[in-house]
C-alpha cells in the first residue's frame, strides 16, 4: 500500500505526516489492519527497538473532583461508586510506589484528583516524592495533580519530580462539549510550564467519547506541536454513573488504528498505551505493543487492570523486553534535550482511570481523550459501534492497593 510506504518512509525520518495521510489510516479497513500494524511496527523499532517501559500509578487522592469533565469517575456529580479518600501519607504512598517498582515499573506516576494544587499541595507532594526516592533512587517520579500556578512547576522539579503529566484529552474545537469548568488553553498553558520547569511533559489524549476521525487527528496534531516527551494514549472506560457511561464506541481494531495513527505523527516519542486497554483491545493488546513502546502496570486510579504478572508475561510472549532503570527511554536526539534528570523518560497518564490528568483532569485513571459533545453521537462512532455489545463486564472498579489495606496489583 503505497500510503503505508510513505508512512514508514516519513517515520524513519522523523517527518510529519500530511492531515490527510493521518486521516487516511483510522479510514483503512479491518482486511488491512495487519498491514497497518507492520508498517507503524517499523517505525516503533527505529526508535525504541523491542523495549517496553512499565509505569506505574499512586492515586494519591481519590474522588470528590470539583470539575466536571465527562468522561472521569472522580467528577463533580459523579455517581460512580469509586474509592474515596483524601491525601496519602508519604510513606504510605512510598509503600504503594515501591510495589510498582518491584514489578518492574521504571516510572511511578503520583496523581491527585482536583483542579489543581495548593501550595500545601506542593508541600505535601515533595515529601512524598522524597520518600519514594529514598527508597528507590533510580525510580522517575512523575507528578499529575490538576492546573499549576505561578511557580509550582518550579517547586515540583526541586522536590526531585522528573516529569509531569496533563493531557490535551480531546481536540480544541470540542474541549467544551466535554469539560466546562476549565478550558483547552489552562490544560496547554499547564504543559508549557512544566517544560520551562524544566521537567520531561507527558500530555495525551483520550478516545471514545463519541469523537469524529478529524477530532482524532486534530488533537494528535495539537500534542506534535506541543513536542511532550511522552503521549498517553487512553481508551475511555465508560463508568456508570457518568455522563459517558453508554459511549461504547470502540472495536479492537479501531484502537489499533489509532495508535497506530499517533505512532506514525509521533514517531519518535514515547507512546503510551495507557487506560482502557484491558477493555476495548481485549485478546488483542499484544498487537498494540507493536505500535506503542510503553504502558502502565496493574491497576488504574479507580478502576481495576490485568494483573501485573499478565502483563509481563504478555510483553514476553509477544518477543519484547521490559527496558531496564538504566537505559534511556527516549533516541538520543530527544534525551539530549529532555527534562534535566528524567532519564529521557517521559510522564505517565493520570486522571480518571485510564490515563488522563488528575484532578479536573480526574479521569485519566480510566481515561480516554478525544471527544465531542457527551450527548453528541457522531457518525463514526454509530458506525464503529454497530454490532457492538458494552462490555459493562470488563469495567472493574479499584478496590485494592492505594487507599485500601489490601495488597496492590503489581
Amino acid at each position: 500500500m503505497d500510503l503505508l510506504n510513505t508512512l514508514v518512509d516519513k517515520g524513519l525520518r522523523r517527518e510529519l505526516p500530511s492531515r490527510e495521510e493521518a486521516l487516511a489510516v483510522l479510514a483503512t479497513s479491518d482486511d488491512d489492519l495487519l498491514d497497518v500494524v507492520a508498517a507503524a511496527g517499523k517505525v516503533r523499532r527505529k526508535w525504541f527497538g523491542r523495549r517496553v517501559k512499565l509505569n506505574y500509578l499512586v492515586n494519591l487522592k481519590s474522588g470528590l473532583c470539583p470539575e466536571d469533565c465527562s468522561y472521569c469517575s472522580q467528577r463533580l456529580g459523579s455517581k460512580a461508586e469509586i474509592l474515596k479518600y483524601t491525601w496519602l501519607k508519604p510513606e504510605d504512598a512510598s509503600k504503594a510506589a515501591a510495589a510498582g517498582v518491584a514489578g518492574g515499573a521504571k516510572r511511578v506516576c503520583l496523581v491527585a484528583s482536583g483542579r489543581g494544587p495548593t501550595d500545601r499541595d506542593i508541600d505535601r507532594v515533595s515529601k512524598t516524592i522524597e520518600a519514594i526516592k529514598e527508597q528507590n533512587e533510580d525510580v522517575e517520579v512523575c507528578a499529575c495533580l490538576g492546573l499549576l500556578s505561578a511557580g509550582q512547576a518550579e517547586r515540583l522539579r526541586e522536590a526531585g519530580a522528573d516529569a509531569y503529566n496533563h493531557n490535551l484529552n480531546t481536540s480544541e474545537a470540542t474541549y467544551g462539549g466535554i469539560t466546562t469548568t476549565h478550558t483547552y488553553a489552562d490544560r496547554v498553558d499547564t504543559v508549557q510550564q512544566a517544560q520551562a520547569a524544566g521537567m520531561s511533559a507527558c500530555s495525551g489524549l483520550i478516545a471514545g467519547m463519541g469523537e469524529s476521525d478529524e477530532d482524532l487527528v486534530d488533537v494528535v496534531f495539537s500534542l506534535r506541536d506541543l513536542d511532550p516527551d511522552s503521549v498517553p494514549v487512553n481508551f475511555l472506560i465508560p463508568f456508570e454513573g457518568t455522563p459517558l457511561a453508554k459511549e461504547w464506541n470502540l472495536t479492537p481494531q479501531r484502537a489499533l488504528r489509532i495508535l497506530a495513527m499517533v505512532r506514525f505523527v509521533c514517531p519518535d516519542v514515547e507512546v503510551r498505551l495507557a487506560g482502557g486497554r484491558e477493555v476495548h483491545l481485549r485478546s488483542m493488546q499484544p498487537l498494540a505493543l507493536h505500535l506503542v513502546n510503553s504502558i502502565f502496570l496493574g491497576d488504574y486510579l479507580t478502576s481495576e487492570g490485568q494483573e501485573g504478572k499478565a502483563d509481563l508475561d504478555m510483553i514476553a510472549d509477544a518477543g519484547f523486553e521490559v527496558e531496564g532503570a538504566g537505559t534511556t527511554t527516549l533516541p538520543a536526539h530527544r534525551a539530549d534535550v529532555a527534562g534535566a534528570g528524567c532519564g529521557g523518560g517521559s510522564c505517565g497518564p493520570c486522571g480518571d482511570d485510564s490515563a488522563s490528568a488528575p484532578a479536573e483532569v480526574a479521569a485519566a485513571s480510566t481515561a480516554t481523550a478525544t471527544a465531542t459533545s457527551p450527548e453528541a453521537e457522531a457518525p463514526v462512532a454509530e458506525a464503529v459501534g454497530a454490532g457492538q455489545d458494552a462490555r459493562t463486564d470488563l469495567v472493574a472498579v479499584r478496590r485494592r492497593g492505594a487507599g485500601t489495606d489490601l495488597p496492590p496489583n503489581a
